[in-house]
């Protein structure tokens, strides 16, 4: 099949992600969502919570012709960042910006409210000029503190649009409106008759509604802005660990500090206490303390020295460390870990895309629901400021803010939750998953057991040595990076030289060392049929130990065996314990022999043991699982276990694993410590227990509250409250999960 340049281009897709300003509402969100996908090529996602627009395009996609497409509909976008949020708290910049305006509508509220009632109530304490104080303790809130409404409100009528701040901006207004007409011009109308009159005949004044609503709309919209910079919060943090300066060692001895970004790769860097380590490398001098928590959510320090692997991101505590940089800037698994957050962050669940098309609609219908509103009470003989009253109240109380900020932001607290104790969520699709998952599947090593192999045991046979068999074995095993291979190369420094490497998944590996040809593996695969009794009983005795055997063949002839054993994780049994009090069935799917797969199943207590399969055959039984009606969820942390953790229901990886098997899963553990799996199914059903809440109560309050308001049974000044409680109470309610664990 021959591929054209017009397909090629249309392959090339790259991510493009967009800070999005002026968004007020889910509906915002939704109208710059939908002018991206008009373009050509071009596939968008908008999170409002987040205000970051992720975009999809081929490679001639430019960022300013995104730019000017969100500001054709009226709203404002840069291109953000590499490595995401720098710090910066925006949330908290906009709190700051409405507590002002907030503290000035609050106090001239307090004598206008009381004015404003006195006399309308009571017209014989009108004193001459009352109508002008009204006026001057109105204007300044319903002008210059609900500013940000009208300015959002004129924004969208030139595009022809609305959000809820158009039904706020039309409140606050035609309140002052019918407010105004009445102070001025009510008293000359009872001279005349006519239709004015008729509807507008009323000494109702809602100079107190207007600015009212103002005060409690500005109110919820500052704590609102205040919590949403709470559950950003871990994010911040997350990314601040990041250090800022490195000191590079010379050639000739001294230190030169540099900008991190300056940092290459080889290069030789001082850490000292209290320092963060500012890329992932090797130590090459020097044994300290480190503080893993930032990447693993434990407080236990890691001892490191010469030879050891560290990670970016991570702390000294004590001792000094020479490091030679092996990944650096966005290359570091640091930096994965939080582009994995922030990818979680810019995804919607299912039910976030219903309530953005709700949203999308909403606006023009409580128009409508308002109108009608009007509409029904003078129809049946209503006073026309009980039929005002009555259609402002539902304007004001049907505002859907809260429906936009439901899911994203118990999205954003728990991703931001999860990485602080070590578990990264891919995206809502993982949390989606977990509600009905009812069995989890393990791999056995690295996973159950610390994957640490060590050769146990070493048996020749006659005419061979066990030295010179585990030497040439040792050789071709130091080719892979299997974890029985890496045991075997580290067993002796005995080394030779390799050539026609080959590794079978699931099986072994084979090499040519000095002109004869090695194969080291399973030994169904190696030496099926044949082996002395002293081979025979050596395998037995390995095998009823819970060991692994592998055989080691030379130019066709089996030569020895080799016995490695592979210590149980001490946290594996609890968390096995802890998964079956939630009443989910466990099982163990290795490659490993039956003998030594069932030894660790029976000191885990896992229900079933299903051994001596390859890559693919771990993808049928999970495959055959999920036919019975189970729903899986596979953690594993090896090449071997990629296809099973991308056929699961939910694929859990061990994030000190491959970096294929990261890539096939939706759930990454970075601690060692499998306390860490029903954690994170826990983390997952907390947190979509959160988002149905917020939907439940977000619905709820609509469908209860518009009818409340339109049978005149709710005041505009309590719908104003409500209104903007309402939003308060979706992302306090989400910033629970900040406390989970």
């Amino acid at each position: 099949m021959t591929t054209t340049a017009g397909d090629e281009h249309r392959l090339r897709v790259r991510r493009i992600q967009l800070e999005v300003s002026g968004m007020s509402c889910a509906a915002c969100a939704n109208r710059v969502e939908l002018a991206l996908n008009k373009l050509p090529g071009v596939r968008a996602s908008v999170n409002f919570a987040t205000r970051v627009a992720t975009i999809d395009a081929g490679e001639g996609a430019q960022p300013d012709a995104l730019c000017e497409a969100i500001h054709n509909a009226g709203f404002d976008a840069v291109l953000r960042k590499p490595g995401g949020k720098d710090g910066s708290d925006p949330d908290a910049d906009h709190s700051r910006y409405l507590l002002l305006r907030l503290a000035v509508a609050a106090v001239l509220f307090v004598p206008l409210a009381d004015l404003s009632v006195m006399v309308a109530v009571v017209p014989s304490t009108r004193f001459t000029g009352w109508q002008w104080v009204l006026t001057a303790l109105a204007i300044p809130v319903v002008g210059w503190a609900a500013w940000p409404f009208h300015r959002v409100a004129v924004r969208n009528a030139r595009h022809r649009s609305a959000s809820m701040e158009t039904l706020i901006s039309v409140g606050i207004t035609a309140a002052t409106l019918w407010s105004l007409y009445t102070v001025f011009l009510g008293h000359q109308s009872t001279q005349r008759r006519g239709i004015w009159q008729a509807l507008l005949g009323s000494d109702a004044i809602y100079f107190e509604v207007a600015a009212g609503v103002t005060v409690f709309v500005l109110a919820g919209r500052y704590f609102e802005a205040r919590a949403k910079s709470r559950a950003g919060g871990a994010m911040r943090a997350l990314a601040a660990l990041s250090a800022k300066d490195v000191a590079v060692l010379q050639p000739d001895g001294s230190e030169m500090v540099i900008p991190v970004d300056e940092l290459k790769e080889q290069h030789r860097f001082v850490i000292r206490p209290g320092q963060t380590i500012a890329a992932d490398g090797l130590v090459v001098e020097g044994s300290a303390a480190v503080d893993m928590s930032a990447m693993t959510g434990e407080a236990k320090p890691v001892r490191v020295s010469s030879g050891a692997k560290v990670i970016g991101g991570t702390t000294v505590l004590d001792g000094r460390l020479i490091v030679e940089a092996a990944a650096v800037g966005g290359d570091t698994q640091f930096a994965g870990m939080v582009r994995l957050v922030e990818q979680a962050q810019t995804q919607k669940a299912d039910a976030q895309r219903l309530a953005d098309r709700i949203a999308s609609v909403f606006v023009p219908c409580v128009f409508a629901l308002a109108a009608m509103t009007a509409a029904g009470w003078l129809i049946a003989g209503g006073q026309p400021d009980r039929a005002f009253s009555a259609a402002l109240a539902v304007l004001v109380i049907a505002c859907p803010c809260a429906l936009g900020l439901a899911t994203p932001t118990a999205m954003m607290v728990a991703s931001g939750r999860g990485a602080q104790l070590g578990i990264f969520l891919k995206g809502y699709q993982s949390l989606e998953a977990t509600r009905a998952v009812d069995t989890v599947v393990f791999d056995k090593t690295g996973t159950l057991t610390t994957g640490q192999l060590k050769v146990s045991a070493v048996t020749a046979a006659a005419g061979w040595d066990n030295d010179e068999v585990l030497a040439l074995a040792a050789t071709v095993e130091a080719a892979s990076e299997h974890a029985v291979g890496l045991a075997i190369a580290g067993a002796t420094t005995r080394r030779e030289t390799v050539t026609d490497f080959r590794a079978v998944a699931g099986r072994g590996v084979s090499g040519t060392v000095a002109g004869r040809i090695v194969r080291v593996g399973k030994p169904s695969w190696v030496a099926p049929r044949s082996g002395s009794s002293a081979m025979i009983s050596a395998r037995r005795g390995a095998e009823s130990r819970g060991e692994t055997v592998v055989f080691v063949e030379i130019d066709g002839e089996l030569c020895g065996v080799i016995a490695v054993a592979d210590a149980v994780k001490e946290s594996a049994a609890d968390a096995v314990r802890a998964l079956h009090d939630r009443g989910l069935k466990t099982m163990l799917l290795t490659g490993d022999n039956p003998a030594a797969a069932a030894a660790v199943g029976v000191r885990v207590g896992i229900d079933e043991v299903v051994a001596d399969v390859l890559p693919e055959g771990k993808v049928d039984v999970i495959e055959q699982l999920r036919d019975r009606g189970r729903v899986v969820a596979m953690v594993g942390d090896g090449i071997n276990d990629a296809p099973a953790l991308a056929c699961a229901d939910l694929g859990m990886a061990i994030g000190r694993g491959t970096d294929v098997a990261i890539g096939a899963a939706e759930v990454i553990l970075v601690r060692d410590n499998l306390d860490v799996v029903p954690l994170a199914l826990e983390l997952a059903n907390a947190t979509m227990r959160t988002v149905r809440m917020n939907l439940v109560w977000v619905f709820g309050y609509n469908i209860a509250a518009i009818p409340i308001a339109a049978f005149g049974l709710l005041n505009p000044l309590v719908a104003g409250a409500a209104m903007a409680l309402s939003s308060f109470l979706v992302v306090s309610n989400s910033l629970r999960l900040r406390n989970f664990g």
